[in-house]
């Protein structure tokens, strides 16, 4: 499939999650609220609010319920929150969340830091989190987001058949989709297209996303190489922050205002209204003044070139 081709694609915007869980700076709720509404009125439709986990351990992320809760007010917003465990699960279902994702590492080391349980203990969590889901008649779709998936700054080599591995057993074990996850920046465009083409001919349109982190430079290419083969859904955080807690060397995601800028300028489908989506970026660089930012469309602006009617903008 060539990247050549319009299609609709669909930005999930995670800096409430995965870009301030590892920063200092604690955005007030009200903050946060405004840049939901202000993401929303830029058109974006799919946007992952935060995660259900101690807030004694990410006291940036305590009141997700509240932004879940808020999130739900805007018609057509498409909500998730990352959850690390059962009791975060029931959490993520009382709350009423879209969607939750579920961190399963292809990296042994990584998973014991990140969540103290192996892959495999993961793998019985989701049992029992797909079990709670039936037992409270919930809709909420399970991702089981496999991570260090291209490689791991703690352990160094990941296998391919260990991601191919915890796809499908995964999938065997609840989870509706999946999605793969550079999370420290190891991937490259031909290892992108290698293992979304193996994870794929294995599970089909179950594997749905794929989350880039921009370490090296890379996140945009790896973004054209997935969509060459086929996926259309890319996790993005404004102004490029984020990275894990528990992965040293892992910077920033790919920043959504550059991800937009690019898939508009491949006259792909996105929705999005750039203009304000850099209003939004430079409010939160202000509230995060102390924190480095990174990306590179707000440094230029947009090209003289740039017609919104061509790029299917909205207004």
């Amino acid at each position: 499939m060539s990247t050549s081709t319009s299609r609709h694609v669909v930005i999930n915007e995670v800096g409430l999650r995965d870009g301030l869980q590892s920063i200092a700076t604690i955005l007030t709720t009200q903050q946060k609220q405004e840049w939901i509404l202000n993401a929303y009125q830029a058109g974006i439709r799919e946007l992952e609010v935060g995660s259900f986990v101690p807030p004694k351990l990410l006291p940036q992320l305590a009141d997700t319920a509240e932004l879940v809760a808020y999130a739900k007010t805007l018609p057509g917003l498409f909500v998730s929150v990352l959850v690390p465990n059962l009791k975060g699960a029931e959490r993520a279902i009382d709350s009423g969340a879209d969607l939750m994702v579920l961190p399963i590492s292809a990296s042994y080391e990584h998973s014991l830091a990140n969540v103290r349980k192996t892959p495999d203990e993961m793998l019985i969590e989701l049992e029992r989190i797909q079990a709670a889901k039936q037992a409270a008649g919930a809709s909420t779709i399970i991702e089981a987001g496999i991570g260090t998936a291209f490689g791991c700054s703690l352990q160094g080599h990941v296998d391919k058949s260990e991601v191919l591995r915890l796809s499908q057993s995964a999938l065997e074990a609840g989870a509706d989709r999946i999605s793969l996850a550079d999370t420290v920046g190891y991937a490259d465009p031909r290892k992108v297209s290698e293992l979304f083409s193996q994870v794929i001919a294995l599970v089909g349109d179950q594997c749905w996303r794929a989350h880039f982190h921009d370490t090296r430079g890379l996140a945009l290419a790896n973004v054209c190489a997935a969509l060459e083969v086929g996926i259309t859904r890319f996790d993005a955080s404004l102004a490029g922050i984020g990275g894990c807690p528990n992965s040293p060397g892992a910077s920033g995601n790919v920043a959504t205002e550059d991800l937009a800028f690019m898939l508009s300028s491949m006259q792909h489908e996105i929705d999005i209204d750039i203009t304000k989506l850099l209003e939004l970026r430079e409010k939160v660089a202000k509230w995060l003044s102390s924190e480095e930012t990174y990306g590179t469309l707000w440094r230029a602006g947009l090209p003289k070139i740039f017609e919104a009617n061509d790029l299917r903008i909205n207004e």
